[in-house]
């Protein structure tokens, strides 16, 4: 494997460690507080929100796809993004396939544990709130981005 693969591969690990170390630690407390615990009042609160559909709450609902299902499609997109990483050597490009593989992971671990996935970050500002996320779904959208940096950057360094 090459130096990027590996730089990779610490991400996913990395990545998957901080978000179940920090699902576990939180969950705990949380649970035993009984509540949401606001962090920056009008802002920022931790809260328990049980996740059946895809990042972000997409799909979920009444009529949420198992979990199986949704499992084994992450499962998919992260050896189609292995084989991806595989054949690349740009280094955000690399990173962010990294990210995007320990954040599929540290969800599918929680689908396997829970039958969904547990977010935990809460934001709002007045009447706009994002839906609750957690670390895993940071990471994607993190290593998301850097694979759009990297391929604006790299077609600028690639033109005549």
């Amino acid at each position: 494997m090459k130096r990027l693969q590996y730089q990779a591969m610490a991400l996913v690990v990395l990545t998957v460690v901080i978000d179940q170390l920090s699902k576990e630690l939180l969950l705990g407390y949380l649970l035993k507080t009984g509540a949401a615990v606001s962090v920056f009042d009008g802002f920022f609160r931790l809260v328990v929100v049980w996740n059946a559909g895809v990042s972000f709450g997409m799909l979920g609902g009444d009529r949420a796809l198992p979990p199986w299902v949704l499992s084994a499609v992450a499962v998919a997109v992260c050896v189609a993004l292995f084989i991806w990483l595989r054949r690349t050597d740009r280094p955000l490009h690399g990173w962010g396939i990294g990210l995007v593989i320990g954040g599929a992971i540290g969800n599918v671990i929680d689908r396997a544990r829970w039958g969904a996935v547990f977010d935990f970050a809460d934001f709002h500002i007045g009447q706009w709130h994002w839906p609750a996320f957690n670390v895993a779904d940071s990471a994607i959208v993190v290593g998301v981005g850097l694979m759009l940096i990297d391929s604006l950057v790299g077609e600028k360094q690639r033109a005549p």
